[in-house]
């Protein structure tokens, strides 16, 4: 029961909403205060031992980690701000949940309805600025609404095709109280225009695929982020193995399939395996499950998969025929369809595929992922080579900022379940990485949750560093520090004739700003990570030498605490393979 004055036993707004909070679920919430929030921290405070609220550093490293409780748990993830400068802070982590389907709820104070529409102090128009970016969004005008609203919002954000939805709150509601007797805490949802029931494939559809399989001798399952919002990693993995057919991945659906097995192709795409885009490109069918066609997947649409048949199965209609067009159309939730053809799959509709494993084979073995040796300098890539070996029994968690050390640990760590890899992948935020940790680490204090971060990310939110010092949350940063924005120079070397435009991180008269210098590392980089770190009371320790990173990193692993390892790399480095955008397979670099 919500805390109320027992007098004369009223509750209020802000109240309603936490006591919804509680009973759908919600045990964490990062929710920064302000002028138009505080009646709901108010209330925060008085469920405190129902509810942990984690004062984040910044709003949108309150949004990210929210997306960390989603990402690993599947559970709905809540962050609140206040309104004006606060909400539009949480804008850049709702539009990113968007685009990569996460169950979300965003809660923003409001000024009082008597001044919206006056420009009154802090104030921004946030349904209309998110209408876009958000599944549904909500403005609670009537105290009488707060706990419909809130369980709908639950109800809308994690069913379906999974998405952010905002709930904008303003103070004079939040601080309105009826008689508690006039609350109902478990309200019907009637949402007539939404039905996100759960659809099974329909039977000939079923047939239809098995058919394809059938007489398929070059199939490849493309399979992403749909299967692990669906909890499908289990049916599709029998699935797999039942039918021989090898798994190329996007980097959304990284751990559907154990990344160790020897039918996993690993990620296609712009810089997946040439395996894998090979496979997809020559493939006879193409079983395409809960994924989008997303243009780092598919390069030139025209050419992409073009040989062979398309089977398409996803939960949301609109994404299919959308980029590109299906044989079989099948408007399905993943799940419910890999059980329906584990169940009719018969032993005569496993497809002949020896001499279609032979070739994947030949592939695997002239294209392999590798790296240089550098002598005693650490790539990026052994860093990460070296973090995955160390840590591979211990069923950690990984999450990345973006750039190309996000692509380098989707190469070379590999994840085995799913819910363990952390990436934005639609939306490409630096700052993601940090707070997506946080948030993972409150969710299961007594795991391993490692944050690979480069240094041009890793300063978008490194004042989360607080927020693990003071709420004791152990996350380890890996961060692998060249002094640049890795995948533009990358892509400064590849298209601009190596011309350096604002892709230095250092002081601009340094040479380097122009891209003049002599390409070695300094002996003092900027900034020192070290001593930032060491300010907020995270442990911290610079390595330079390859010969010394197995320790260090050991170090890092065992500590009890907190910790940043920078790690000093080359930056000269290309992540490779490489499709160029907009290119296909067949202009794929490799050297």
């Amino acid at each position: 029961m919500a805390t109320v004055d027992k007098a004369v036993q009223t509750i209020n707004g802000a109240q309603i909403l936490v006591e919804m909070l509680i009973r759908l679920g919600t045990e964490h919430i990062f929710a920064y205060p302000g002028g138009c929030s505080m009646p709901l921290h108010q209330a925060l405070r008085e469920k405190r031992n129902e509810i942990r609220t984690i004062l984040p550093r910044h709003e949108q490293g309150g949004c990210f980690a929210a997306q960390g409780i989603a990402r690993s748990t599947g559970k709905v993830g809540v962050c609140m701000a206040t309104s004006g400068p606060g909400a539009t802070n949480l804008v850049t982590g709702i539009a990113d949940a968007k685009l990569d389907s996460i169950p979300m709820v965003a809660i923003t104070g409001q000024v009082p309805q008597s001044v919206i529409g006056s420009d009154a102090f802090q104030e921004t128009p946030m349904v209309e600025v998110c209408r876009a970016i958000t599944k549904h969004h909500y403005m609670i005008t009537d105290i009488r609404d707060v706990a419909r609203i809130v369980k709908e919002a639950f109800y809308i954000a994690s069913t379906g095709r999974p998405g952010p939805v905002l709930i904008d709150f303003p103070k004079d509601v939040q601080l309105t109280s009826v008689p508690l007797n006039e609350v109902d805490f478990d309200p019907p949802v009637r949402l007539p225009g939404y039905r996100p029931e759960v659809r099974k494939p329909a039977p000939e559809q079923v047939k239809q695929v098995i058919a394809a399989i059938r007489r398929s001798r070059r199939p490849v399952l493309y399979v992403g982020g749909g299967c692990i919002q669906a909890e499908a990693s289990e049916e599709l993995t029998k699935f797999a193995l039942r039918t021989g057919i090898p798994v190329a991945m996007t980097v959304m659906g990284l751990g559907v399939f154990p990344g160790t097995h020897p039918q996993s192709l690993h990620m296609l795409g712009m810089h997946g395996t040439v395996y894998a885009n090979y496979a997809v490109d020559q493939s006879d069918l193409l079983l395409a499950f809960g994924v989008r066609f997303d243009d780092r997947v598919t390069g030139k649409l025209a050419e992409f998969a073009k040989h062979g048949k398309i089977v398409h199965i996803d939960v949301d209609p609109s994404e299919i025929h959308k980029n590109k067009e299906a044989h079989i159309p099948v408007v399905a939730d993943i799940k419910e369809a890999l059980v329906a053809l584990n169940t009719a799959l018969t032993d005569e509709d496993i497809p002949e595929l020896s001499e279609w494993k032979h070739q994947i084979a030949v592939w695997k073995e002239k294209f392999p992922l590798t790296y240089a040796d550098a002598g005693d300098q650490i790539l990026q890539q052994y860093a990460i080579d070296e973090l995955c070996r160390q840590t591979i029994d211990r069923d950690a968690y990984v999450s990345v900022g973006v750039g190309q050390h996000q692509m380098w640990a989707a190469q070379f760590y590999k994840f085995n379940k799913p819910r363990h890899w952390l990436s934005s992948s639609g939306l490409g935020t630096m700052g993601f990485g940090l707070p997506a940790a946080m948030g993972v680490q409150t969710a299961f204090p007594d795991k391993l949750v490692v944050d690979i971060d480069g240094d041009g990310s890793f300063q978008m939110n490194i004042q989360e560093l607080a927020t693990l010092f003071c709420e004791k949350l152990p996350v380890k940063i890996l961060l692998l520090n060249n002094q640049h924005l890795g995948m533009v120079v990358q892509w400064e070397d590849r298209f601009n004739s190596g011309r350096r435009a604002h892709t230095y991180l250092g002081p601009v008269d340094h040479p380097e700003a122009l891209g003049e210098g002599d390409g070695a590392m300094p002996e003092e980089t900027f900034p020192n990570f070290v001593q930032i770190a060491r300010g907020y009371g995270v442990t911290a320790r610079q390595v330079r030498s390859k010969k010394e990173y197995p320790a260090a990193l050991a170090e890092m692993l065992q500590h009890d605490g907190p910790y940043l390892l920078d790690v000093i790399c080359p930056y000269q480095e290309h992540v490779l393979p490489m499709i160029p955008s907009g290119q296909t397979v067949r202009e794929i670099i490799t050297e």
